[in-house]
């Protein structure tokens, strides 16, 4: 059965424009918007906040219990510092089940919302009304991170984002937990020659059709 309120899942590898096109989208439709990878970022700030271990599962999980998903600051929790602890502490299934459980009551509020990360039609919300996956190839997707961190003023190595984000990949489609895989009813949304503008006039299209149902 379909929610009885919209929900939109989007899902897809790094750097492929699913970010941009979730707060189009919900902006758009006027829903809430989670970008979930953020909710790990932010168990594992917590944990380095409060000086606590990041290797207690149990405590990891707790602080994911507890977490309040409508504050999270992307700029704070983008800092790398963060993005590594957050990569110690999401590979534990307490931490996972944790934060799902936290995802489905985010995605639950009305009016909808839409979901964006690794696993959300597959796992999150398998019955969310919409679904995509939004990729691009790896070349593509190198290409945009560079241009995101020179543009910031930052400086990075092209060859080095390129062979970080294939490892990542390789990581998110090989783990055993929530694997990074398309829902089989997914609409495919491939933006290496895409804009997001083209990418976002499609997106409405297929959830106007949707909402007709």
């Amino acid at each position: 059965m379909k929610s009885s309120h919209l929900i939109i899942a989007i899902d897809g590898p790094a750097a492929a424009g699913k970010g941009t096109l979730s707060r189009r989208l919900a902006a758009r439709y006027g829903l809430h918007h989670l970008d979930t990878g953020l909710t790990y970022r932010a168990t594992a700030k917590a944990l380095l906040d409060r000086g606590l271990p990041l290797d207690d599962e149990d405590l990891a999980a707790d602080v994911a219990r507890n977490l309040d998903l409508s504050g999270l600051d992307r700029a704070v929790l983008a800092q790398h510092g963060v993005g590594e602890a957050a990569s110690t502490v999401a590979v534990m299934p307490k931490v996972r089940r944790a934060l799902v459980d936290a995802q489905r009551a985010f995605a639950a509020t009305p009016p909808g919302a839409v979901l964006d990360g690794r696993d959300i039609g597959t796992v999150v919300c398998p019955d969310a009304r919409v679904k995509f996956y939004v990729t691009a190839s790896p070349e593509v997707r190198a290409r945009r991170r560079y241009e995101e961190i020179v543009g910031q003023g930052g400086t990075a190595e092209l060859t080095a984002i390129l062979s970080d984000l294939q490892k990542r990949d390789a990581r998110d489609a090989g783990r055993t937990d929530s694997p990074l895989r398309p829902a089989a009813d997914a609409h495919l949304l491939d933006t290496s020659e895409m804009g997001i503008e083209t990418a976002f006039e499609a997106a409405c299209l297929l959830v106007d059709a949707a909402l007709q149902d």
